[in-house]
């Protein structure tokens, strides 16, 4: 478990933070230990097998494995409903600067780096409007810094799968964003703005991803 150097409000948990009991848990968090966990089997038997509808073998994302081994994954609790898209701004803004600090760019492993924060208070009804719009709206300062932010909940998002345009992989059982270090094959996510491809240019030279390259683990 991390604690923000300033707010010691805002902590990350990870995988061995909360297996039962989780006594160790804040106060604050102990409420939604449940929730946390459900992310984290989430996690565990969705992001890291195959799917098979996902139009490619290999796990859903080729990341959150070695996130996981290596006690890189973290989950952050926002509780409460935000009354608008500046209050999810807000919270993602802190965690963007701590992750910054957590995984410097260049750093040994840093893009198996990620933080979740998980906003379990809010109706997935909402998180089109909340979770959605502000992930589109932050997502270009987000590409600028050399980072992802990706929104997940249970509609889903209607952003399509890259290999299957039928499937939806960003269904979640609750409702989150996910800040993440961009890497090369990030591109096609891209693709539709000319800011974000010159950020990519920027950061990796040009180079073209090789969709079947592994990822190292």
């Amino acid at each position: 478990m991390l604690t923000h150097p300033t707010r010691p409000e805002h902590v990350l948990f990870t995988a061995a933070d909360l297996e039962p009991p989780a006594a160790g848990l804040p106060p604050a968090a102990r409420g939604h230990a449940d929730a946390l966990r459900r992310v984290l089997d989430w996690a565990r038997t969705y992001l890291t097998e195959p799917h098979p509808e996902l139009g490619r073998d290999g796990p859903v994302c080729p990341f959150v494995g070695a996130s996981l081994r290596d006690g890189r994954f973290h989950l952050a609790l926002r509780p409460g409903r935000p009354a608008d898209r500046g209050e999810v701004a807000e919270a993602v803004a802190v965690y963007r600067d701590w992750f910054l600090r957590l995984a410097a760019p260049g750093a040994p492993r840093a893009q198996f780096t990620t933080v979740l924060i998980v906003f379990p208070d809010l109706p997935t009804a909402e998180a089109p409007g909340l979770i959605d719009r502000t992930q589109l709206e932050l997502k270009g300062e987000f590409v600028e810094a050399g980072l992802m932010l990706g929104q997940f909940h249970d509609l889903p998002p209607d952003q399509p799968g890259l290999w299957n345009p039928e499937f939806r992989p960003l269904r979640s059982p609750l409702p989150m964003l996910v800040i993440r270090h961009m890497v090369s094959t990030d591109l096609p996510f891209l693709l539709d703005d000319p800011r974000h491809r010159a950020a990519y240019r920027r950061l990796f030279g040009g180079r073209e991803p090789d969709p079947r390259r592994r990822v190292p683990s």
